[in-house]
């Protein structure tokens, strides 16, 4: 990386005026630590480590903006405010004003006579030097600091609350990407590119934790066993049933976690004993030897609590809490729509997981991740794609604080219109004195994002065209779906009547 000591000192200065809401959170000694962990050199130019973490947020909250427009956002904004020329940038630009006319460089000359400009061709090459493993490594060390101040909000009893889940990611339509991502057929008879994500997060708080970004051809599962390394003891997580998997299981295990899942249909299981009313002891002994060739036992123990949800087919969560006593049946299974008026919503621990769905639905819809991607290239999409998670994390870590000072459940605020208000106030949070972003601006950031509340919906539900549809699964195998048709709902009731 080009080595620039006088343009890295005015681009630093440029930063410190930008993002200012997160500033807190996202320091330069956290980035460079970040950086040591992963092994990235940190830089000595204007695009060193600590400022492209910072184009990353800051290209991911501008999403109508092309990478030139947001590299040259804060400095017009700075310029257009009162009192910019008698500032250091101020002074800075003058002076190069002056030099360009009398020494001409080269266009091959990395040094530019303005120390304030970069160009948008060394913006994408100086991105690639960060990896994803750094973005791992930033991500760990920002989930530390939110756990240490925040501890209380991630845990149900004891154990540290998970979940884990997947999703695609539409990216442009460029056949560098869709050569190395591959493609999916978008519904119209036109094949699109599209990565896999698979993510790991806290769900009573919506706070990713970690992901994985990788091509269509690598399988969840194998990006959820990446994943589950991170998992520390007793940590509990909740897992999709699409990721039924006996390697996983003992993989968890092994880390001394817990789980919980809903019940594969076509899974194996011998009762062993009967726990209650609809909750048993079973044994799961998968006939596959690849697992115990994999040191994997031959069997593991596990529990299944069978419920159903009205207007919909019976199912079952399956967890290697085995003990009621920990965990009762009431515990993982409990319905939001059981509320009594007046009393606190709380679902059943296992209907937790659909945070992570919503977490998915905001990342990409409400934050524009899944329209606004711009990079031609796979490293450039990874960039984007941090970029987007990391904003993500940073705005729900105000709206934990913004909470926590009105004695509110965090999930209960808008993260919508939380965005919105970060977005409404970032242009004056640029050209604000310190004293001022710290004393007035912040407080009443969080006092804004505090007054967007969700009224509780329990039992809410939206009409999906395909909810009721038999899918194909494939070699001649058919999946029935979870929600029961009208006829099937009127007809169970009708049953039930006359029983």
């Amino acid at each position: 990386m080009f080595t620039d000591e006088h343009r890295r000192i005015v681009w630093d200065q440029i930063r410190q005026h930008d993002l200012r809401a997160f500033a807190k959170w996202l320091s330069p000694p956290l980035l460079t630590e970040a950086a040591a962990k992963a092994g990235v050199t940190v830089g000595r130019g204007p695009l060193g480590v600590v400022n492209l973490a910072w184009l990353a947020v800051a290209a991911a909250l501008h999403v109508s903006k092309s990478f030139a427009d947001v590299l040259s956002l804060t400095l017009k904004l700075l310029a257009d405010s009162e009192g910019f020329a008698s500032t250091p940038l101020g002074r800075e630009r003058q002076q190069a004003k002056r030099r360009k006319g009398r020494h001409q460089r080269s266009r091959h000359d990395p040094r530019r006579a303005d120390p304030t400009a970069v160009s948008e061709e060394a913006f994408t090459k100086a991105r690639r030097v960060l990896s994803l493993e750094y973005w791992h490594c930033l991500f760990t060390l920002l989930g530390e600091r939110f756990e240490a101040a925040q501890g209380r909000c991630l845990r149900w009893r004891a154990f540290r609350l998970l979940a884990l889940d997947g999703s695609s990611v539409t990216l442009p339509g460029w056949k560098r990407l869709g050569a190395y991502f591959g493609t999916a057929n978008n519904g119209k008879g036109k094949r699109t590119p599209q990565a896999r994500m698979v993510m790991l997060q806290f769900p009573l708080v919506r706070i990713p934790y970690r992901y994985e970004l990788a091509p269509k051809c690598i399988g969840e599962k194998t990006l959820a066993a990446r994943l589950i390394e991170s998992l520390a003891p007793n940590d509990l997580l909740l897992l999709d049933r699409g990721f039924w998997s006996y390697g996983l299981f003992g993989q968890i295990q092994n880390r001394q976690a817990f789980f919980g899942i809903r019940l594969f249909k076509t899974a194996k299981l011998k009762t062993i004993r009967r726990l209650g009313p609809k909750d048993r002891l079973v044994r799961y002994a998968p006939s596959d030897p690849r697992w115990r060739r994999q040191g994997l036992p031959e069997s593991i123990d596990l529990r299944v609590i069978s419920y159903q949800i009205k207007g919909f087919r019976p199912s079952a969560v399956v967890t290697n809490m085995l003990d009621p006593q920990v965990a009762s049946r009431d515990d993982w299974v409990r319905l939001t729509v059981e509320s009594e008026p007046g009393r606190r919503l709380d679902p059943g621990l296992y209907h937790r997981r659909w945070e992570i769905e919503t977490t998915f639905l905001e990342l990409k819809v409400s934050q524009g991740m899944k329209t606004h991607l711009r990079s031609r290239t796979p490293e450039g999409i990874a960039y984007e794609v941090a970029g987007h998670v990391l904003l993500y994390f940073l705005v729900r870590w105000m709206m934990v604080e913004a909470a926590a000072r009105q004695g509110q459940d965090p999930l209960r605020l808008s993260f919508t219109e939380a965005m919105r208000e970060v977005q409404d106030m970032s242009q004056t949070l640029i050209t604000a004195s310190t004293q001022r972003v710290s004393r007035v601006l912040l407080p009443r950031l969080l006092a804004r994002i505090a007054e967007h509340v969700v009224p509780p919906r329990p039992g809410r539900h939206y009409a999906r065209p395909h909810d009721t549809k038999v899918r194909i699964t494939g070699s001649g195998k058919r999946m029935l779906p979870s929600k029961l048709t009208t006829a099937e709902y009127r007809g169970n009731n009708k049953t039930k009547k006359a029983a």
